[in-house]
């Protein structure tokens, strides 16, 4: 065997990813479940008049708004874990 000059340090042929920045992939995560971030819109929008309630002494109704917050919450996480199933699935195939 002849021992030649070891192969050139180029480009090994794998491929090549661009740099994702932060915009590019909330976008594409809000594309491939968009429920998600509606949950967390929904979220936010109670918690917010419910604080409001609660400031301006409407017990009562700030006392179902914070129930209502709970349950935008399960809305969200529920949402993020289905997303997340429907992906493993895909990648499966």
């Amino acid at each position: 065997m002849e021992a030649g000059p070891p192969p050139p340090l180029g480009p090994s042929g794998l491929p090549v990813f661009r740099e994702e920045g932060f915009g590019d992939k909330f976008l594409r995560k809000t594309r491939e479940n968009p429920l998600v971030p509606l949950g967390c819109l929904c979220t936010v929008g109670v918690l917010t008049y419910g604080l409001i309630s609660f400031k301006r002494g409407h017990t009562r109704r700030s006392q179902l708004l914070m129930r209502a917050r709970i349950l935008a919450q399960g809305f969200t996480f529920a949402a993020l874990l289905g997303g997340m199933a429907v992906t493993a699935i895909q990648a499966r195939k």
